[in-house]
């Protein structure tokens, strides 16, 4: 039966490694972690959240990348202000929605252009 996401899989164009490494590095803090032979050797990177969190995120090259325009990852996160303090901080767009009642989020996009949202639970 179902247990848990393991990891989400975003795709970027060829040569963006570097961009991605400093916003997923820098900006998000997390860390970089190894990838199996196969998918090294097909070019992209794989993140962990740095504090030992279960939340991993694989970016993968795709030919003919384009940025999906809805589809995205919600990560639920403590302390959105900071984050999206930091966020702003390092250069990446921060757009708040307020439709969702039980949370406080924001929406942003890596430097390829995946969308990424953040949460928070209403207190």
């Amino acid at each position: 039966m179902l247990a848990a996401l393991d990891h989400v899989q975003l795709a970027a164009p060829a040569g963006s490694e570097d961009a991605l490494r400093s916003f997923y590095l820098t900006a998000l803090g997390m860390i970089e972690i190894p990838r199996p032979p196969g998918p090294a050797r097909r070019g992209g990177c794989w993140f962990a959240a740095a504090d030992g969190g279960r939340l991993e995120i694989h970016v993968g090259i795709e030919d003919g990348y384009r940025p999906p325009r809805k589809a995205h990852p919600a990560v639920r996160v403590t302390g959105l202000d900071a984050l999206a303090t930091r966020l702003e901080r390092h250069g990446a767009p921060v757009v708040w929605n307020a439709s969702l009642p039980t949370h406080r989020r924001f929406y942003t996009q890596d430097p390829v252009g995946n969308r990424l949202e953040f949460l928070e639970p209403l207190v």
